[in-house]
């Protein structure tokens, strides 16, 4: 049965009005060593005058947490890895900077009033920190997946229950957001997101068979790190930001789509009830998402390339072809299983990718083994409707092992 809008939208279609600048923001970043992290304080440092960190966290990267604490002037900086706790004390000894390790801690640092908290922690590691900031009633720059991909409704509920604003750093989302401005819900046709294709767009599905992880990891347009630059390449990353809109956005299932953009130009069109197509377009530069996150609704001058239409030439786009590439139509069935299914989902492609970059599986593997990770899930009844983050948590533990299972079944 196909799944309908029956709840209000993580994002509301209403003008926020200006919010001026009074004194510095204050600013957490979690991940702060990971890409979003690195470009986010990127712009942070054109500007120190804007902005006042509170909390950089990282896993455990102990020499660019430590150089990135001391040029910014956090407050505090943590390790989610307690054994990276010594060294990162002794990194910043005679800095005044508090030092602080373990997840309990990354809970903590997220838990520190801040008027803006970068969620940019990857994985289910990242749940309960951002859960924590969203508790805050602050304003949450999300980045991390997992948050509306596996807990969608249950982080939702946190962050209306909180009063907290949430903006999206993912590029399709942010380029939602801005297509959306002003619309009224009856008026969305649908939302398409775009996808480059990754680097084995023109590869038959022979030629996939044998694709290796370094030729997986040559993303064409877009620098990111080795999880989220697989799943482009097999297009899983469309499938998940498909279930992220669902949640954000006020459309249901069957007005979301995806379609290979290669030039990474437009990140988003909407589709309205009276055939108008309203469409972002900027260069493929994750600080232009983010610069919007950190400064919403103003827009600050960036320091990304500026786009130059009649240099590039010419967009083009092409279907997503689903059996090269069926990420997108496993998680718009996930969806449309409803419950901790999209968790199931992620769980299993964590686990699928992992296993690719390590070289135990082929490329095209890894749809497999989410696929039936989905299916054996149904059929032993753990597709199941999820009432906290306990329970989000439960149903990613035991998709793990199953996805292991399956692993070890194709071997």
């Amino acid at each position: 049965m196909t799944a309908q809008f029956t709840r209000p939208a993580a994002i509301k279609l209403a003008d926020h009005g200006e919010r001026p600048l009074a004194e510095p923001q204050r600013l957490t970043v979690l991940g702060a060593t990971g890409s979003i992290g690195e470009s986010t304080l990127d712009l942070v440092g054109r500007e120190p005058e804007r902005f006042e960190i509170i909390a950089l966290t990282a896993q455990c990267n102990v020499e660019k947490l430590a150089r990135l604490a001391i040029a910014h002037r956090a407050r505090l900086a943590v390790v989610g890895d307690e054994t990276c706790y010594a060294e990162l004390k002794q990194r910043l000894s005679g800095t005044g900077i508090e030092t602080a390790a373990g997840e309990a801690a990354l809970v903590d640092a997220a838990s520190r009033p801040a008027d803006c908290t970068m969620a940019a922690i990857v994985g289910a590691a990242g749940l309960r920190p951002t859960f924590a900031a969203a508790r805050q009633g602050r304003r949450v720059a999300l980045a991390n997946k997992e948050c509306l991909v596996s807990a969608g409704d249950v982080f939702l509920s946190e962050v209306r229950k909180a009063g907290a604003e949430l903006l999206p750093v993912d590029s399709e989302h942010s380029a939602a957001l801005q297509s959306l401005a002003g619309a009224e819900r009856t008026a969305v046709e649908r939302i398409v997101l775009t996808a480059s294709g990754g680097p084995f767009r023109c590869w038959s599905l022979e030629q996939l068979k044998d694709a290796r992880p370094e030729q997986a990891l040559k993303h064409p347009n877009w620098a990111m790190g080795a999880k989220i630059t697989i799943d482009s390449a097999t297009l899983m990353n469309k499938g998940l930001e498909l279930i992220e809109a669902y949640h954000l956005f006020p459309v249901g299932v069957d007005q979301l789509d995806a379609v290979v953009h290669p030039q990474s130009v437009v990140h988003c069109l909407v589709h309205y009830i009276d055939g108008s197509v309203i469409a972002q377009l900027g260069p493929p530069d994750m600080r232009t998402p983010i610069a919007l996150a950190l400064n919403w609704p103003e827009r600050r001058t960036t320091p990304t390339a500026k786009l130059d239409l009649v240099k590039i030439g010419s967009l083009t786009f092409e279907p997503v072809d689903a059996v090269r590439f069926p990420g997108p139509s496993i998680a718009k069935d996930a969806l449309r299983r409803g419950g901790s299914a999209s968790a199931i989902l992620n769980a299993a492609n964590e686990i699928a990718v992992d296993a690719f970059l390590n070289a135990n599986i082929g490329f095209l593997d890894i749809s497999r083994i989410v696929r039936q990770t989905l299916e054996h899930a149904e059929a032993r009844g753990l597709i199941c409707a999820t009432q906290s983050l306990d329970d989000v948590l439960s149903a990613d533990r035991e998709a793990r092992a199953l996805a292991r299972t399956v692993i070890e079944s194709l071997n």
